[in-house]
Parts: structure tokens; C-alpha cells; sequence
């Protein structure tokens, strides 16, 4: 049987390698998405042994959440986890908004689109300026005693926030970046995640795909590439070269595991008894089907601390 995990406080149970599907309808995001292929990424994380889909409202402003609602309706729903987030205010410019009567509304909404009478897991997606954490969180615990979602999470909140958002220790999951290249949660977050019974879930786990081994040339990135706009230090110059070589360290791994270099890293958040469920993005079924791999790898305790001290030098 796979190994499963549970969400903080609540009774969410999921095998700790979800699916991101920022990809899956998120037009607004990427270009060239087809959504019949989105469709056959969430079908093949089903079928492969992934319970938990990790979507949003800013995916598609919806659509995201449509097409996996349209898919789960032909699989048992109590083997899926549903988490999806919400903050972004279409009457506000997108702006993030936080207050108990959007958050509210916006569950109602999601649970139309996912086509399901309950979320497994709601997040607020962003933090705004100006409402109180926890009449934010409030709005959600009202939610989850109503029936409607079964465990609360934030997105993208700083040390801070989480506290505020967790003053009445409702706060049952966290969701942030976080990935061997980029590590600020360990000093910042873990400690106080660890003591309130609170689970993580990194975002971004393979670092825009540095982490994948494909990537090998630095000039192959500049102004107006994905990654390099979004990471421009780890995507130029020497640190790039620093990245690949350690990328490279890894590989024997991999090679006698007999997987692909993003297994073995995938394998090592799942193995991280900080981390709960690890969600890479996919924008075709066969990635998915790679990363389904993970699943069944086992890092001795050698090449766990192998990979992890290689990653802090």
C-alpha cells in the first residue's frame, strides 16, 4: 500500500506526490495549452497513484478547476484530493482579496466549477493589505463546519502572516515556494509549521525545471524566457553552471535507481519529514507518468544526505 500523509489538524489523508496543474487550463499563464491534453494530465495522475490535484481560481480564472471537475466525475471521488486557492478579486483587477464575504463566495464558486459537493483542501492564495488573518481564516472555518471544505491552508504568506492567520490554530496547511535551489523555509517557516501541527506543501519543488537535469546551457535564457523572468539569478551567470553541476552530482543516483534526476529529487521531498505532499507541474500526461516513478523510489539515508548537503554547499 502507498505511503499517505495527513493534513495538519484535519482527517485529509493523500499520497505525498499530488499534481500542479497550473499547466492543466492555465492559458492565462502559458501559452499553448490544449485543454483535451490537460484533461489526459489529470487522468494520468489518477491512474497512476496520485490522489492529491493542487489547482486554483488563477489557473484559467476557473478553467482549470472546470476541466478537472469534468474529469474526476468518472473516478471515485473519496480517492481524490481536491485542493484549490482563491484571492485574486476579478471585480478588483485580480488584486488579492481577503475578506470573509469574497473568501465565502469564492468557495461556493470552486465547488460549481470542480463540480463536487465538498473541497478537500482550501487555501487562501495570496494575502491582501488590509484584512485581519484570521477574520480571513474565520470565513473558512465556517466553510469546513458547513461541510463545504475539510481543511484550511495559506498561500504565500510570510512567517507573520501564518501566525496571524493561525491565532485561533485553524491553520492546517501552508503552501509555499520552496525546492533544493531555493531553501529560505527551512530557517523561516519549518519550526513553526513542525509545532503547530501545521503541513507543508512546496510549490515550484523542481525549480522551473533546473532541478529536471535538461537544462545545460545558460545561454539558452534571457528577457522574455518563463524562467529566466521568474528566476533570473538561478537562470544566468555562474549560478546557473553552479546549479547544473550539481544537478550533474545526482545523476549516478538516478542512473542506479534506474529513474529520471527529477524522480530522485522528488523522492527526496517525499522522504523530507518537513514536507507533506509534493505537487510538480506537468503539461503532458507521459511527465506525469515519469514523476509517478517517485512513488515507489526509496533513497537509502546515504544518498538522502548526499543530495542534501550537495544543495546547501
Amino acid at each position: 500500500m502507498a505511503k499517505t500523509v495527513k493534513i495538519g489538524k484535519s482527517d485529509v489523508v493523500s499520497t505525498p506526490l499530488g499534481l500542479g496543474t497550473n499547466k492543466v487550463g492555465g492559458h492565462n499563464l502559458f501559452p499553448n495549452l490544449i485543454d483535451e491534453q490537460g484533461a489526459e494530465v489529470v487522468r494520468a495522475a489518477l491512474d497512476n497513484g496520485i490522489q492529491m490535484l493542487d489547482t486554483a481560481f488563477m489557473y484559467g480564472l476557473g478553467r482549470s478547476e472546470e476541466i478537472i471537475g469534468n474529469v474526476i466525475k468518472d473516478y471515485d471521488r473519496h480517492q481524490i484530493v481536491l485542493a484549490t486557492k482563491a484571492a485574486q478579486d476579478p471585480h478588483q483587477e485580480l488584486k488579492p482579496n481577503n475578506q470573509p464575504q469574497f473568501l465565502t463566495k469564492a468557495v461556493d464558486d470552486a465547488l460549481l466549477r470542480l463540480r463536487t459537493d465538498y473541497i478537500d483542501v482550501f487555501y487562501i492564495h495570496f494575502p491582501d493589505k488590509d484584512t485581519p488573518k484570521y477574520e480571513a481564516i474565520g470565513a473558512l472555518e465556517k466553510a469546513k463546519e458547513a461541510g463545504k471544505i475539510r481543511a484550511i491552508g495559506v498561500s504565500n504568506f510570510s512567517l507573520d502572516q501564518i501566525k496571524e492567520a493561525n491565532q485561533d490554530n485553524y491553520v492546517d496547511i501552508v503552501e509555499g515556494k520552496y525546492s533544493l535551489i531555493h531553501r529560505d523555509a527551512e530557517q523561516d517557516d519549518f519550526a513553526y509549521l513542525k509545532a503547530n501541527d501545521i503541513s507543508f506543501v512546496p510549490y515550484e519543488p523542481l525549480a522551473l525545471g533546473l532541478l529536471t537535469g535538461k537544462y545545460k546551457d545558460a545561454k539558452a535564457f534571457g528577457e522574455g524566457d518563463w524562467q529566466y523572468d521568474h528566476d533570473s539569478a538561478n537562470f544566468s551567470g555562474d549560478r546557473f553552471y553552479q546549479n547544473v553541476a550539481a544537478v550533474e552530482k545526482i545523476r549516478p543516483i538516478a542512473d542506479r535507481h534506474n529513474v529520471s534526476v527529477a524522480d530522485v529529487f522528488l523522492a527526496w521531498y517525499m522522504a523530507n519529514p518537513n514536507i507533506s505532499v509534493v505537487i510538480p507541474g506537468a503539461r503532458k500526461p507521459e511527465q506525469v507518468v515519469e514523476n509517478a516513478k517517485a512513488l515507489d523510489l526509496r533513497l537509502s539515508e546515504d544518498e538522502y544526505q548526499l543530495i542534501d548537503e550537495t544543495f546547501k554547499g
